[in-house]
């Protein structure tokens, strides 16, 4: 049996080791418990019985003490073990007289500050409170993020500083189940900080007071996750969001459609395909910021024309698709109503004033399509159908306007082949001056000769290979088969000129003046024996480019006739400034030109702009005598037309010809009796 008092007063621990609090350890092989004093100075191995041993590595790597009685060197003595779990294998710590209360309370003493030091140093937010929500312990994390000292919350109820007062009694709800349940969990709550509000992850556990009366405490370790939930909410804005418009993208508005027409009891609603009519005239003319202005400024345009349930998204360059939250077709049809409307007034631009129509297609839930890919296919049908009547306007989807795409999709195919395999072939059509019956050129219009169909008129596939692109391919074969055919007249002694027509399309082509030269070149044409046909739409488009191009072509030689006139929008000062050398006159003016009063002085008036500006006039589509008397009496120069020859293929045309000895061609028009 020890004594306790006498154990007191024992100087054994410094008289073996030098200090009266030296270091023990024991590892997992052995039951024994070295002891060693400062610097390994002075060493003593102690067995241990098995529960002894036990109980020493029950230690955790929380501090704790236990107290054991050993000998040393044969004298007994009680000692004091503080000390931990300190690896895999090891415990270790420092031992004291058992007596010796001064030197266990600075061993311990040494093992909080640690403690303390870990929790106020760590890289989490620690904050302990009471069950009465006060704050016991504020860690300095706590005060870089909250921007408020330790010192100063201590003490206060840390839901009425923290906590947002629509969620305070919430939250004091579940702190309060939480001590009674006392079962560790994970929430995420924002809290109130001098620097705005910030979201906490934070795991709680619930510990007991290891002294005095017992009290539990929740323990609250949180990390801050504020900007990797922005960061997150950034990368979803970014997956949903049209970053030049603000509006929602393609993937937003195709969850919202989707999730309509999933829904258990689904409601009709209309979906309305917007594609704007000129935006890339405004791109390519002012650039693209430019272009990107007007999408901006059309995007906040057409918001003004929904309402607040409805959902507008850019689908990317200047597409737009809008649902509309209705299923009455008659309110969907108004709100495109609005939308032409409002697109009818200008954009004003930084550089500019811009006008931008559109055409939209309308398809409606459930009944041209009961998934996202049906409705959006139907309206983007019905949009092209829109475009093809005239642009400036919409249509509502109906089933026959698959037949149209389907077309579209044997055109896309069939033109390809046709132009690998040479099936088209360039019609001749006679201009005849009206004085002398001479016929002064030809104009070259292209026809298909498919192997199926046969021959197909170039109304039925011209505008579709406008739209895909096609006519770059198209133009640049019909050019170069009107220079190679007015090359072989000209080495046959016919000096027959060729005029060809390019479109405002074709224009747009960069190469189009590099394509024409090396035409006619390779072919002996210099000066040009080839004309080039242009329509007004080619001179609103883009006035400048035009003026350019025109120059260019008349420097290699070629004549160039305005088309059509008197159908576009051509402005007589535009007229003047363009160096222009024939007006060909539209054949809608001359149908009842013999009979019409109003039709004769509209004629009359345009033979006057273009003696005045020194062109040459060409009346298009004669079909009678009357009609070319007339033309001729007021000063028309060249017809052409049924009454003198329709298009003919290239044979047809020379076995026409009639050529005197010196290869000059000659035709007299009939007179009326």
């Amino acid at each position: 049996m020890l004594n306790i008092e006498e154990d007191i007063d024992n100087p054994q621990l410094f008289t073996h080791f030098g200090t009266n609090s030296p270091y023990w350890k024991i590892t997992t092989d052995s039951d024994a418990l070295n002891l060693s004093g400062e610097n390994n100075t002075a060493t003593a191995a102690i067995e241990l019985s098995p529960a002894q041993a036990r109980e020493v590595r029950s230690m955790t790597g929380v501090t704790s003490t236990i107290a054991l009685s050993v000998a040393i060197f044969g004298n007994p003595i009680r000692l004091h073990l503080v000390g931990r779990k300190i690896d895999t294998w090891m415990w270790g710590g420092t031992a004291a007289h058992y007596g010796d209360t001064d030197a266990v309370a600075k061993d311990l003493e040494s093992s909080l500050t640690f403690a303390e030091q870990v929790v106020s140093e760590v890289n989490s937010l620690v904050i302990i409170i009471d069950s009465a929500g006060k704050i016991k312990r504020f860690n300095r994390l706590c005060e870089e993020v909250t921007g408020v000292l330790e010192s100063d919350v201590v003490g206060k109820n840390a839901l009425d500083l923290f906590v947002n007062e629509t969620q305070r009694e919430e939250t004091r709800s579940s702190v309060s189940d939480f001590f009674r349940q006392a079962k560790t969990y994970e929430t995420m709550r924002p809290i109130n900080t001098n620097k705005g509000v910030r979201i906490i992850k934070w795991r709680n556990t619930i510990i007991e007071s290891g002294s005095g009366v017992p009290e539990k405490y929740l323990v609250c370790s949180g990390t801050d996750v504020t900007e990797e939930l922005r960061a997150q909410e950034q990368l979803v804005e970014m997956a949903t969001t049209d970053a030049l418009t603000g509006l929602p993208n393609r993937n937003a508005i195709e969850e919202k459609i989707t999730a309509a027409v999933t829904a258990p009891n689904p409601n009709a609603f209309g979906l309305l395909f917007l594609d704007l009519d000129n935006f890339k005239k405004v791109n390519d003319h002012y650039g693209h910021l430019t272009g990107d202005t007007l999408i901006k400024e059309v995007s906040v345009a057409l918001r003004t024309c929904l309402t607040e349930n409805d959902v507008i998204a850019r689908l990317g360059g200047d597409e737009f698709l809008i649902m509309v939250a209705t299923g009455s077709q008659e309110k969907v049809e108004a709100t495109a109503h609005r939308i032409l409307e409002r697109m009818k007034q200008p954009f004003q631009l930084t550089r500019a004033e811009v006008y931008s129509g559109c055409s939209m297609g309308i398809a409606m839930f459930p009944e041209h399509g009961a998934n996202l890919e049906e409705l959006i296919r139907s309206a983007d049908t019905a949009m092209y159908v829109a475009k093809d009547e005239g642009k400036r306007t919409f249509c509502v989807f109906s089933p026959k306007m698959n037949e149209k795409i389907s077309e579209y999709v044997w055109l896309d195919t069939n033109m390809r082949n046709a132009l690998a395999e040479n099936q088209f072939e360039l019609y001749y059509q006679p201009k005849v001056s009206l004085l002398t019956g001479e016929i002064d050129s030809v104009e070259a219009l292209i026809r298909w000769n498919h192997p199926k169909r046969g021959l197909i008129m170039p109304g039925a596939f011209i505008p579709y290979a406008e739209e895909s692109g096609l006519i770059v391919p198209l133009g640049r074969w019909v050019m170069e088969t009107a220079a190679k055919q007015a090359g072989a007249w000209k080495k046959q002694g016919l000096n027959l000129r060729i005029a060809i027509n390019i479109s405002a399309r074709q224009l747009r082509i960069p190469t189009i003046i590099e394509d024409f030269t090396r035409a006619i070149l390779s072919n002996d044409l210099s000066p040009s024996m080839v004309d080039i046909e242009l329509t007004e739409s080619c001179l609103a488009e883009d006035e400048r480019l035009a003026h350019r191009l025109i120059r260019m072509f008349r420097e290699l030689g070629a004549e160039v006739h305005l088309d059509d006139f008197g159908t576009g929008y051509s402005s007589l000062s535009q007229l003047a400034r363009l160096p222009l050398d024939v007006l060909k006159l539209d054949g809608s003016f001359i149908k009842s030109i013999h009979t019409d009063a109003k039709a004769q002085a509209l004629v009359r008036s345009m033979v006057a702009v273009g003696n005045a500006l020194n062109l040459k006039i060409v009346a298009e589509c004669i079909e009678t005598p009357e009609q070319a008397d007339f033309l001729r009496n007021i000063g028309i120069d060249y017809a052409q037309g049924f009454l003198f020859a329709k298009p003919m293929k290239l044979s047809d045309l020379m076995a026409w010809m009639p050529a005197s000895s010196n290869k000059v061609v000659r035709i007299v028009t009939k007179r009326a009796s």
